[in-house]
Formats: structure tokens, C-alpha cells, sequence
């Protein structure tokens, strides 16, 4: 068989197969996981340069294949070369997320370094404090549930807007407009306030 028509079969093949993960035939992912993985897992691994990290991307990528199947267009390019750039997506997410972790890490150590140990709070500034943190509160309470779960996942528990998009299994520009639209949202409700 030539190199032309085996990559025809392939092809179909391949299509037959999101098809099936389509419609939630698990032996079908099963297939797919088992044709893939090594590819995906090496992609990943190639951006991040630590296995641990590709380990969950690539975990992530399989739960957007298993999720978000009807994404892929045969007519766009190969089932391969959309599962790869999902997870080049996914792993430069992590990349970014990490560099980002890392550059407040470091910020927060030389504002330690050049703030005055022995320097605490005076009781002004703590009850201060409260009142800021009970107005931000209640404002958090009067946002819509969407965008104060999208605000909290991204302020509070420190995912990127891609992680909240697969966790709350949105697209990412949804995600992002609830964050824009609460945040706006919240400016107003709280003016000068803080």
C-alpha cells in the first residue's frame, strides 16, 4: 500500500474513532489513549521539561479529547495534529501558570527582605483590614453565581483561566468575560471603598 493511501486510512480510521469517543464509547477512548498517549505525553513533556507536569497535562488533554470530541474537524487537519495542539495548548497554560507562581514567589520574598521584621500591623490597620474583607464580601455575594465561582476559582485558589474553563468545562472566552464582567461589576458596587 502506498504512503498516500495508508495515510487516507488512516485518517478514516481516525475520524471513525472520535466518532465513537463522540457517542461515549469508552473502549473507543481507550484506543485513542493507547494510540496517543505516547505522542502527547512526549509533546508535553517537550514544553514543560519535568514529567510530573506532563503527566497532568496530559491528563487534562484526555479529559478534553473525552469532553470536547466534537471540537475536532476532520476538514481542518488530522485527529493527531489536533490532539497535539491541545496539548501544546494545555502545556504552555502550565508553563505560563508556573512562570507566574514563581515571579510572585520571588516578589514577595524581596518585599519580606526589605520590609522591617520586627514591623507588625497596628490594631488601626487590622480592624481596617476586616472592614475591607466584609465589604469585598458582600459585593462578592451580590455578583451573578457564574461570575463569582469564575472570580473565586481565579483570585482565591490561584488557577489560571484555562484550568477554570476545563474545571468548569466552558469555554475559555466564557470564562473570561465572567471574570471581566464581575470584576467590573464589582469596581462599581464598591467605588472607593477599598
Amino acid at each position: 500500500m502506498a504512503d498516500a493511501d495508508r495515510n487516507v486510512v488512516e485518517q478514516n480510521q481516525d475520524v471513525a474513532l472520535i466518532e465513537r469517543i463522540r457517542g461515549g464509547e469508552r473502549a473507543a477512548f481507550i484506543a485513542f489513549y493507547d494510540r496517543y498517549s505516547p505522542l502527547l505525553f512526549s509533546v508535553a513533556a517537550r514544553v514543560l521539561g519535568e514529567r510530573k507536569e506532563a503527566e497532568d497535562v496530559l491528563q487534562e488533554v484526555m479529559l478534553v479529547i473525552w469532553n470536547k470530541s466534537g471540537d475536532y474537524d476532520p476538514q481542518l487537519g488530522t485527529l493527531s495534529s489536533w490532539a497535539v495542539a491541545v496539548t501544546r495548548n494545555k502545556a504552555l497554560d502550565r508553563l505560563r501558570a508556573r512562570t507566574r507562581r514563581l515571579r510572585l514567589i520571588e516578589e514577595a520574598a524581596i518585599l519580606a527582605e526589605n520590609s522591617d521584621a520586627t514591623s507588625y500591623p497596628s490594631a488601626n490597620e487590622i480592624v481596617h483590614g476586616r472592614e475591607r474583607a466584609e465589604l469585598l464580601r458582600d459585593a462578592m455575594k451580590e455578583l451573578p453565581a457564574d461570575q463569582r465561582m469564575a472570580i473565586e476559582l481565579a483570585f482565591f485558589t490561584g488557577l489560571s483561566q484555562s484550568d477554570i474553563a476545563t474545571r468548569l468545562q466552558q469555554p475559555l472566552g466564557t470564562i473570561k468575560a465572567r471574570i471581566r464582567r464581575g470584576m467590573l461589576r464589582l469596581r462599581e458596587q464598591l467605588g472607593g471603598a477599598l
